[in-house]
């Protein structure tokens, strides 16, 4: 665990989230005055092909789909006759 201040976090933020992102450290705490205030961590990533078109062929969406507006308003409303 490397550990910086907030000044050195803000002059060399670019850097520091180089270092997490290539795993050349897993996390870098900053600290303001002496004391560990939060955490620069990598994220898992996932590659944006798996989420596009993920719904494809689950449902149809209709030509109109305003029809059902009034239908869904009472519904909300808490009419469900």
């Amino acid at each position: 665990m490397h550990t910086v201040s907030m000044f050195q976090a803000k002059t060399s933020l670019s850097k520091l989230v180089e270092a997490v992102e290539s795993g050349r450290e897993k996390e870098i705490v900053i600290s303001r005055h002496g004391m560990s205030v939060a955490k620069l961590v990598s994220i898992s990533h996932q590659p944006a092909h798996q989420r596009i078109g993920v719904a494809k062929g689950r449902f149809v969406v209709p030509d109109d789909i305003d029809g059902s507006n009034d239908l869904i308003a009472r519904m909300f409303a808490g009419d469900t006759a």
